[in-house]
């Protein structure tokens, strides 16, 4: 029986979308495996997305939904977000739950550092990324180099400890066909699978 246990979030701020099926086709194919599965959707996380005045000697207290994943994020082995690219960069409200919910004292330590950056404390786990966007491949590697990975993997994933798998990334999301479609879910499908 699998022992990984698995965090699925849904980034995509809207209760329908690709990110939301994709999220859901890793979950399923996970559970029926028999591995232990938390999934959580953006768009049904009650909290506030703003962090504030940036202080973090005096943030605000979690809101239960976000303690409730945060919990999750203590507890799993494996982390997947599947969301859409908007303009270079993650929806505003899955920035800001990353911005509320990655506290000092619970996913990084600013009291012991190495190399003058904080120490993760969610060290031992892995993660992948399901990324959606209009832009093709060619530019988003060319163009952009990669950002929004870049600044996921490593600097919000990495930062506090998760290890970054090889993401996957699916363009033209906007237009895309059923068939298409189809395609990019037995896509999602085998990758989940390979965590079994």
């Amino acid at each position: 029986m699998p022992t990984k246990r698995t965090v699925v979030l849904n980034g995509h701020p809207a209760p329908n979308s690709l990110s939301q099926q994709f999220a859901a086709t890793y979950a399923e194919t996970l559970q029926a495996s028999g591995a232990e599965v938390r999934q959580f959707n953006l768009s049904e996380l009650d909290f506030d997305p703003d962090f504030g005045q940036g202080n973090y000697s005096k943030f605000k207290p979690l809101e239960p939904d976000l303690e409730e994943l945060l919990q999750a994020l203590e507890w799993c082995d494996h982390l997947v977000i599947a969301t859409p690219m908007w303009w270079g960069g993650p929806p505003a409200l899955l920035k800001g739950l990353f911005d509320r919910m990655l506290v000092p004292g619970r996913t990084f330590n600013t009291k012991v550092l190495k190399m003058g950056m904080p120490t993760p404390m969610l060290g031992g786990r892995t993660a992948q990324v399901i990324l959606t966007s209009d832009t093709p491949m060619w530019a988003f590697r060319l163009l952009y180099g990669r950002a929004m990975i870049k600044n996921i993997h490593r600097q919000i994933l990495k930062f506090v400890g998760f290890a970054p798998k090889r993401p996957l990334y699916f363009s033209g999301a906007s237009e895309a066909d059923k068939p298409k479609v189809d395609g990019w879910i037995a896509t999602v499908r085998s990758s989940a699978l390979r965590e079994v």
